[in-house]
């Protein structure tokens, strides 16, 4: 009989070293990588040509997004972000013009109000900017523990990009069955496909 591991301790102690690391970053450190964290996402193929962008809008310890999705409203890109609905960690994206259209939501995050945005329908061409605390060179996530992401994505027909600090790239992350990985991973430093042994994808 297949021996079931219990997961979720290692997980915990992996989340609270993330969160530690994360924390203790001077501001200008966090500012300098996520300064080329965007810059790498903006030059990408996946992204330039995608219909749209559906993209979280970032809290203090995540890599920033908020300049990115700034740059590509500027550029005319449509960009949609997240809003948690419902009692069983359900997510939608909505289509929005500017980051002052969004008030705070749940767990304090900005969101998007449902009356004046329209929500996402068709995302086979469009692309997913995904958070996490840590990501390992297979394409796997170990996210925030309350299943949002794990539950939209796997409806998703887009592409999928995580993004977090090189520092918390693992050579492999506990995962469940159910777990999806993501297309590809941008760091400060690299860009991986979700294969492991495959560094910077755009060489």
């Amino acid at each position: 009989m297949e021996k079931v591991i219990d997961i979720r301790p290692m997980k915990k102690k992996l989340r609270a070293e993330a969160r530690e690391m994360r924390r203790s970053m001077s501001p200008e450190k966090k500012s300098s990588l996520d300064r080329k964290i965007k810059n790498k996402l903006l030059n990408l193929w996946a992204v330039r040509e995608a219909s749209a962008v559906l993209c979280y809008v970032s809290t203090e310890i995540e890599v920033d997004t908020r300049e990115f999705i700034n740059a590509l409203l500027q550029m005319g890109k449509p960009v949609a972000v997240p809003r948690c609905e419902g009692e069983k960690s359900n997510m939608n994206f909505y289509y929005i013009n500017s980051l002052d259209e969004l008030s705070s939501g749940s767990f304090g995050v900005d969101e998007p109000d449902p009356t004046k945005h329209r929500m996402v329908g068709e995302t086979k061409n469009t692309v997913c900017i995904v958070p996490a605390f840590m990501f390992d060179k297979f394409g796997y996530r170990l996210g925030y523990g309350k299943g949002y992401y794990d539950r939209y994505l796997s409806r998703y027909k887009g592409s999928t990009i995580g993004v977090c600090y090189g520092e918390n790239i693992k050579e492999e992350l506990f995962h469940g069955k159910y777990d999806r990985t993501v297309d590809m991973i941008v760091t400060e430093k690299d860009i991986f496909n979700g294969i492991k042994d495959t560094q910077d994808c755009t060489r």
